[in-house]
């Protein structure tokens, strides 16, 4: 690996390049081609795309305010994300690798792509490529170098979080005034330019991890793949199959926590309808849907109290447009003060009793320890809207709060790339 000067000054050049956006639609047209050219040029596009989005990280990573960048949990994010990078640029191209010209022959007289042209979208290779045993090598190896990746970034989310809990403790041995307010001694939310900069640096996080994990399940044999699956997205997501594991996993953990036998029932209700399906990623609807789910039982466990034989039920209801699909889940959890509606949005924001984040952790996007960490909202709103969707709660102080997810069926909506 080259050093680290010359390393940081590759990252500033990659980052000087504008990210490529795509949307789902795109990913799943180009997927339904799926043969070893397809992959290639797929592996192609990631070779070039990665490192520009992960310098482009590095960089911010660098520049970060109220002395974020100093901490110990944000550096060694930052490492993790430079790794990665060096790795990706020292990968060979497949001239390099020993593909023959020929099996590189699909871009009908078109030049080669360089770092220095305008970034390359995917585009629909002949199968020109799939009688040569180098491409298929280069394609391996390749999923092998972007699987390491995605596992060595696993604990990112978390990671940042300790970084964040860092400067708060900074900012509380420093006495900053970033920590509590003078006049009234309670505690401040983030300053906005880390709230900002949290929002650009998960939502870039989750479009690099959409774009290797559909890569790498394109990879895999089409045999192992569920039925109208493209990669990673069901063309056929059933928000009733997806919306009932969530319940079932979120009652799950309310009964848990409290010791409860059962816990509040939720109603899914599909007006017109008995299922709707679409094209999706159901672990991010899954995701979303438990994170809602999760904070509407608590609430009305907290409010009615846990020693009941039952509660208010919680009620989810699926609504189906032309463009837009619309989940509503209704909860009588007592609502949240209008004063207090901006912080839900604010990473570190939380109701709950906030628990230590474990050194063993196998932490990802989609299990605790972010329960309890204020993260939970933020995030489901940024999955919400990087196929261009979002997510909006509104609450009534004394009753109970109405989450609205709006996610896009016409997929057509490009990544929010910050």
């Amino acid at each position: 690996m080259a050093n680290s000067r010359v390393i940081m000054e590759k990252v500033k050049h990659f980052a000087s390049f504008p990210q490529t956006p795509v949307s789902l639609k795109y990913m799943v047209d180009f997927g339904r081609n799926r043969n070893q050219a397809t992959l290639l040029s797929g592996t192609q596009f990631m070779h070039q795309e990665l490192p520009i989005r992960l310098a482009h990280r590095v960089v911010e990573l660098e520049n970060l305010p109220h002395g974020l960048s100093e901490m110990p949990s944000v550096d060694r994010v930052k490492r993790w994300y430079i790794q990665s990078f060096a790795e990706l640029t020292e990968f060979p191209t497949p001239t390099e690798f020993g593909v023959p010209a020929a099996a590189l022959d699909h871009r009908k007289g078109e030049a080669p792509v360089r770092m220095t042209d305008s970034p390359v979208r995917f585009y629909r290779p002949s199968n020109v490529s799939d009688s040569y045993a180098e491409v298929q090598e280069y394609n391996e190896r390749f999923v092998k170098l972007i699987e390491a990746i995605k596992r060595r970034h696993d604990p990112v989310v978390t990671t940042m979080a300790q970084g964040v809990m860092e400067v708060k403790e900074h900012w509380r041995m420093t006495h900053s005034p970033l920590y509590k307010d003078p006049h009234t001694a309670h505690h401040l939310p983030l300053p906005s330019a880390i709230q900002s900069f949290l929002d650009r640096f998960y939502m870039s996080r989750i479009g690099i991890r959409m774009l290797i994990g559909q890569h790498v399940a394109l990879a895999r044999p089409e045999s192992s793949t569920p039925p109208d699956y493209v990669g990673i997205i069901c063309t056929r997501t059933s928000v009733r199959k997806v919306a009932q594991e969530a319940v079932d996993n979120a009652r799950y953990i309310c009964a848990d926590h409290y010791g409860l036998w059962g816990g509040p029932e939720v109603r899914l209700i599909f007006p017109g309808d008995d299922d709707v399906e679409f094209a999706y990623v159901p672990s991010h609807l899954h995701h979303m849907l438990f994170e809602l789910l999760k904070n509407s039982l608590r609430a009305v466990v907290e409010r009615f109290g846990d020693d009941k034989d039952e509660w208010p039920e919680i009620r989810m209801v699926v609504a189906a447009g032309k463009e837009d699909l619309t989940i509503k889940i209704s909860d009588e959890g007592g609502g949240i003060p209008r004063r207090g509606m901006p912080l839900i949005w604010t990473y570190m924001y939380t109701t709950a009793e906030r628990p230590a984040i474990e050194d063993d952790f196998n932490k990802s996007d989609f299990k605790a320890p972010l329960a309890g960490f204020g993260y939970g909202l933020p995030l489901s709103r940024l999955y919400a809207r990087y196929f261009g969707g979002d997510l909006r709660l509104i609450s009534m102080e004394g009753y109970g709060t109405d989450a609205y997810l709006h996610l896009s069926r016409l997929s057509d909506s490009e990544e929010p790339l910050p």
